[in-house]
């Protein structure tokens, strides 16, 4: 799984010079044309970069094996990494809002050319490119951080869009109020994002149940040696599952036996759900229809 991780570190970086680039181009053009729309996407996209070093560094702390004080490993710093992304992202949304504001207030009409319009299709090709990657590998990786992050990428590209719409709409005749209403729009997406991150990254931080308990249940209760199976519990992120549980066998089980059973449930949880479920199987006797507890 340390290898998985490394590739995610790789990955992060790959990211992280797409979305300075893209963010550069749109800030410079938004600053030229004094579009507010252009230039907070460019910000968002800015705030992307940010938040790849901060899961880089959040990979390369997660990456550490076990030792005495963390038992466990280091992997939940990858989920801390995430969460602090959605706090930068919450902190940049507010603060668009409040520049839209005041864009309410002094009205500037940009002006439009045909070099900015080439500028955010290219950003906005780009943004396609790196946000179905960057999930195709969060998936491959069982990544967290990158599923999280290409979700956040992926709000770049409908905001992209609609500041492309928004330039034709002004260049159409549209008053030039359309420009900080979508600033406004934009923060929304970010915000959005934000609140996906910090629901998700939380969720594991509070041990919420990754695995339905049902499709648990359905593959353990499939052994022969099984009876019954509950006290099913499961929780961490996509590249750490920890399921326990407690299984009911014949009282005549040895304790060989009732090891061999422990891993060949492992190896099938592994197998059907997540290579990188870790499991704790609890044997216990059963008496007729009595379970015990």
């Amino acid at each position: 799984m340390n290898s998985n991780l490394r590739e995610v570190k790789k990955i992060l970086w790959i990211i992280l010079f797409a979305n300075l680039i893209v963010a550069l181009l749109k800030i410079i053009i938004g600053g030229f044309i004094k579009s507010a729309s252009m230039m907070a996407d460019g910000f968002h996209s800015l705030s992307d970069g940010a938040s790849n070093v901060v899961g880089i560094v959040g990979i390369s702390i997660a990456i550490k094996p076990k030792d005495r004080e963390h038992p466990y490993g280091h992997r939940k710093f990858e989920i801390l990494a995430s969460m602090f992304i959605g706090a930068m992202l919450t902190l940049v949304g507010i603060n668009i809002i409040i520049e839209s504001i005041d864009r309410f207030k002094n009205i500037v009409e940009p002006s439009i050319t045909i070099e900015s319009l080439l500028i955010l299709i290219f950003t906005l090709f780009i943004n396609i490119l790196v946000s179905k990657y960057e999930y195709k590998m969060g998936k491959k990786l069982n990544s967290h951080i990158l599923i999280a992050d290409s979700m956040h990428t992926k709000s770049d590209v409908f905001v992209s869009i609609g500041v492309l719409i928004t330039l034709f709409g002004i260049n159409m005749g549209l008053p030039p109020i359309i420009d900080p209403i979508v600033s406004v729009v934009v923060a929304l997406f970010i915000l959005h994002s934000a609140y996906e991150i910090l629901i998700s990254s939380i969720g594991v931080l509070v041990d919420k149940a990754i695995i339905d308990e049902k499709v648990i249940n359905d593959i353990v209760i499939r052994f022969d040696e099984v009876k019954d199976v509950h006290k099913i519990r499961s929780r961490g992120s996509q590249n750490d599952i920890h399921i326990d549980m407690h299984v009911l066998v014949n009282p005549n089980l040895s304790t060989e036996e009732a090891h061999i059973l422990g891993h060949k449930i492992e190896d099938v949880i592994r197998k059907e759900i997540n290579e990188n479920c870790q499991v704790i199987v609890h044997t216990e006797p059963y008496y007729n229809d009595r379970i015990n507890v």
